[in-house]
């Protein structure tokens, strides 16, 4: 079996041909490949972790979708003061198809 543990937006993902893998926002529009860099590479019982090999290893992905992320609600709140605050956020993401691991 051949993964590869690569960067993918500030985290680190185990990812083989065929997976699905959902990033934060990558550049690029829905269509297009993308490369991310690895950080090592299993073949087998074979394990590669030197960076000038890992060099030459390219992972390419597939832009499938833009998505956005569930809502998380932030509030803070202080006792006895009036003080609340409320705030949402939802994250960008990308979902992108691993498509080769060369």
């Amino acid at each position: 079996m051949v993964y590869a543990i690569v960067r993918a937006g500030g985290r680190q993902e185990k990812v083989s041909v065929g997976d699905y893998v959902t990033l934060n926002r990558v550049a690029g529009g829905s269509g297009s490949t993308i490369e991310l860099p690895a950080l090592l590479l299993v073949d087998g019982d074979q394990i590669t972790t030197a960076a000038a090999e890992l060099a030459k290893v390219t992972v390419t992905a597939e832009i499938l979708e833009d998505l956005r992320g569930p809502k998380i609600v932030i509030q803070k709140f202080k006792n006895k003061t009036g003080y609340k605050k409320r705030q949402g956020h939802r994250q960008e993401l990308t979902k992108v198809k691993i498509t080769g691991i060369k």
